[in-house]
């Protein structure tokens, strides 16, 4: 990670740790990057999330872009797997994505996106970092013709729609569906995308206000959902996060199928169909062990990546790999897409339902998942903390005392200045005791950020 660009991109408070000068300094540089030998106009398509603060991004990067002579193409409020798919399948020179994901309203985040539709390499990274400090020197202006133009693109946006429509392999006629948009980019797509495939749909936190993002909803607060799912009887709901790059599933039981779970449901599902290439699922070292333990008792193999759908992009890309994800709803299809999806990921869980005939809670019902507690705590400097010799040496401790009945897991987090604690053992009160005594420690030690 460098020192602007974490593993998903550029993200902190809008107009404290992120401002528009920032934006519009990204902008300059990519529009000048990009260039064309040629003389032709260099083309990167935008989108945003609902931020109220995500206007104000877009525009100063299209300033950026323009003044270096770039083409912007605007596709407006839209979901982060919607500029991957648009521009590596319309011949973009790169994508934005303005959103800080599963963040609260007054954080933000740009997100960079290659010609491929895949997140933007480490080197170019490097580049971008280097012109923000000034270490690269400036770039030129484009003058007269040369400046850039902005182009609404909004038939971008409805192309991936009508992409994600032509994948599912049946009728939602007569299924009735819940969808949790956390006010964020899936507000209108999702629905939009069940409506025509024939879902009676019910939808909630789709009224996003520019403050209200992620706000109690979505993908980290699935409780909404829950009982929303019970409550009106329905076959199943799907939550996504503000981008709409994570998707959680809800059973008709409204249970949670969280992303090791849908792992599971569609690993289990592609290898009875002959499609699970290399007879593996890529995971990160979040994944629960009942995962690993489910995975065994079909026979399938695993990997295990850094935290990061990136990271388990890179090892699918690398090992020709087709199904991998994260826990937390990062789910990728590998023929479809080259990041997580979060509608993708809701077609393809009911595309099992459908196919095999069986509601989600019967679908996930061998995975048993171990019980895990999962803490963060707020700190001055991630690195230090990791470092300590005191708090590695109690990890370690505690790893000794869990043996093979469990796990610990300390490490960074890669878009907040927070450090993350997770415990799975056979009973949750183990969970929470080692956990409590890792996070004393670091308070104790005075690491704890006001």
């Amino acid at each position: 990670m460098g020192k602007y660009f974490g593993t998903d991109g550029f993200r902190g408070e809008a107009n404290v740790n992120l401002t528009a000068e920032h934006a519009y300094k990204i902008g300059r540089f990519l529009g000048w990057y990009y260039r064309h030998e040629d003389g032709t106009k260099c083309k990167v398509v935008i989108g945003k999330d609902t931020r109220r603060s995500s206007y104000m991004f877009e525009y100063a990067l299209v300033a950026g872009l323009t003044a270096s002579g770039a083409d912007a193409y605007l596709l407006h409020v839209t979901t982060t797997p919607s500029v991957s798919y648009v521009t590596r399948t319309e011949d973009f020179d790169g994508g934005i994505m303005i959103s800080a994901s599963h963040n609260p309203f007054y954080d933000n985040g740009i997100k960079l996106i290659n010609s491929g539709g895949e997140k933007m390499d480490e080197a170019t990274i490097l580049k971008i970092e280097e012109y923000l400090d000034g270490i690269s020197g400036e770039v030129p202006y484009a003058k007269k013709e040369d400046i850039g133009c902005t182009v609404d693109y909004a038939a971008g946006r409805n192309r991936y729609v009508g992409y994600l429509i032509s994948l599912a392999t049946r009728s939602y006629r007569d299924k009735k569906i819940g969808l949790d948009c956390a006010n964020g980019s899936a507000w209108t797509i999702a629905k939009n995308v069940f409506d025509a495939l024939g879902a009676k749909t019910y939808v909630i936190n789709n009224q996003p206000d520019g403050t209200n993002i992620n706000t109690n909803c979505g993908s980290t607060h699935i409780e909404g959902l829950q009982k929303f799912v019970v409550e009106n009887q329905l076959d199943c709901g799907f939550a996504f996060d503000g981008d709409a790059d994570r998707c959680l599933c809800v059973d008709e039981k409204g249970e949670l199928v969280d992303g090791d779970a849908i792992l599971y449901i569609y690993g289990c599902y592609m290898k009875e169909r002959g499609k699970l290439y290399g007879n593996k699922v890529v995971t990160t070292v979040m994944s629960n062990f009942g995962l690993y333990k489910a995975f065994d008792a079909v026979g399938i193999d695993y990997e295990k990546t850094a935290v990061g759908d990136k990271y388990v992009y890179e090892n699918m890309v690398t090992n020709g790999y087709r199904l991998g994800g994260e826990q937390s709803g990062h789910i990728i299809f590998k023929k479809y897409a080259t990041t997580g999806d979060g509608i993708l990921t809701a077609i393809k869980m009911m595309e099992v339902m459908l196919e095999r005939k069986k509601p989600l809670s019967e679908l996930r019902a061998p995975f048993k998942v171990y019980p895990q507690v999962l803490q963060n705590i707020r700190v001055q400097d991630k690195a230090v903390v990791n470092a300590d010799a005191q708090v590695q040496g109690k990890v370690a401790e505690i790893a000794g005392k869990l043996g093979d009945n469990g796990r610990i897991l300390v490490r960074e987090s890669g878009t907040e200045p927070l450090i993350r604690v997770m415990v799975e053992a056979d009973l949750l009160e183990t969970c929470q005791a080692y956990v409590a005594e890792v996070i004393d420690l670091i308070k104790a030690k005075g690491y704890e950020a006001e």
